[in-house]
């Protein structure tokens, strides 16, 4: 019988020891055939509950705690998150429950010695829940109440202002819809809807061929085996649109993998034209290739290319699209451990993503236009990135895009993730080849 609690504190040891990906560790323990739906389901509430939740539940030890957390035995301290996650946040689970079993878990770990400690905290904490005050200063109120790194919050504020960081954050807290894009080449809206199942995909007003899905397992939808639809953002879609490719174009996607803007792209030009979709490794680019195949999507050319090598044979592109690789502060409702990153030494990477632009740029036609767009909220590698490219070239000039969707569009740039519609923190721009 498998120890959900036990297990899950041992992959969030991993998890913050190793600077591991969380979506593959989980997937590594869920994988076991002994596991039943239901351990599944606790394990990565859980696990993903307490990694979403690090900064607010260490806030809450360090109140009934003489010791701060960070002195505290690592396997105590995740011993005690989890505990505390479960009184706090999982209404399935007996107060109780959470406290005893937490106990038991310090000698499973052989850390008998921790257990009237690991027991006073979470007894403390649930006699007196109110004895847990924010601090005073606004940055560490916010970082404790949305647990997110000071640093990431000081480096949106300073970028996109208090009023869009606040509806930001305070997006972190629900859970993101899953969007997908309906590939109108093989399927109507009627028929995706047959072969959905008990998923029940809801209309986007703002994009055509956008639906949103409260929950379930996509991948094993009739939908998703006979390739009518693939999963992206609605802010991914967005840059598309932003693009928008036409029938018979010639299109670049220079970092494409795994390849949903170059789905979303070809499905926009009816098959027709092409689309030379790129990524830097074999392994990525061939994610690309088995995406179109299984959309059928034959208007898609997936190859391995690094992006910042310039290739004359690509000149008189139509269109290109750059989503260049980015620290990813804008996607941390669905990826929580970048919630705590470091926002220090990132000048190699805003030089990359400078690169990449320069030589996506230059295989525009005259006329061609070129979206630009990470999932980061960091201005360093926005903006300043557009901004210095357009000082930098007379022959390029900032175009806007899609006028009609309200906020925040209508500009050469935008920034979603706290107007708009829900979405991954996302920045576009457009330029065109004057």
């Amino acid at each position: 019988m498998v120890n959900c609690r036990k297990e899950t504190v041992k992959l969030l040891s991993k998890t913050f020891s190793e600077d591991s990906y969380s979506n593959i560790l989980l997937d590594s323990v869920l994988s076991s055939n002994e596991m039943i739906p239901q351990d599944r389901k606790f394990i990565t509430t859980l696990y993903y509950g307490v990694l979403e939740r690090k900064l607010t539940l260490d806030h809450i030890v360090s109140c009934f705690s003489t010791r701060r957390p960070e002195r505290l035995d690592p396997t105590v301290l995740n011993i005690l998150r989890t505990g505390i996650y479960q009184i706090k946040y999982m209404d399935s689970v007996p107060d109780n429950a959470a406290v005893n079993e937490s106990v038991k878990l310090t000698r499973s770990f052989r850390l008998s010695s921790a257990s009237g400690f690991v027991n006073a905290v979470l007894r403390n904490f649930l006699r007196d829940p109110s004895a847990v005050k924010e601090p005073e200063d606004e940055l560490e109120a916010l970082s404790v109440r949305y647990s997110v790194s000071p640093e990431i919050i000081s480096m949106v504020l300073s970028g996109y202002g208090r009023e869009f960081t606040l509806a930001f954050l305070e997006r972190l807290t629900g859970k993101p819809p899953v969007y997908i894009r309906l590939n109108s080449l093989l399927a109507d809206e009627k028929k995706l809807r047959e072969a959905m199942g008990k998923a029940e995909p809801v209309k986007s007003e703002l994009l055509p061929d956008c639906y949103s899905v409260a929950s379930g397992v996509l991948t094993h939808t009739n939908a998703f085996r006979k390739g009518f639809f693939h999963v992206q953002d609605i802010s991914s879609q967005l840059a598309c649109a932003a693009l928008a490719p036409e029938p018979g174009d010639t299109v670049l996607d220079l970092c494409s993998a795994p390849g949903g803007k170059a789905f979303t792209m070809a499905e926009m030009m009816k098959g027709e034209g092409k689309v030379i979709a790129f990524d830097l490794y074999g392994h990525r680019s061939r994610l690309v290739e088995d995406g179109a195949e299984r959309l059928h999507l034959e208007n898609v050319a997936a190859f391995t290319h690094d992006a910042l090598e310039y290739d004359a044979s690509l000149e008189g592109a139509d269109k290109v699209l750059c989503d260049v690789p980015c620290s990813g502060f804008g996607v941390m409702g669905k990826k929580p451990e970048i919630r705590y990153k470091l926002t220090e030494g990132l000048e190699e990477l805003y030089d990359i993503q400078y690169k990449i632009l320069c030589n996506g740029a230059s295989y525009l036609k005259k006329g061609g236009e070129l979206v630009y767009s990470t999932c980061t909220l960091n201005r360093n590698e926005n903006d300043e990135i557009i901004d210095r490219f357009l000082r930098e070239h007379d022959e390029y000039e900032g175009m806007s895009f899609l006028e009609n969707a309200g906020e925040p569009f209508g500009g050469y740039k935008a920034v979603l993730g706290a107007s708009g519609p829900e979405s991954d923190g996302f920045f576009i721009s457009k330029i065109r080849r004057k």
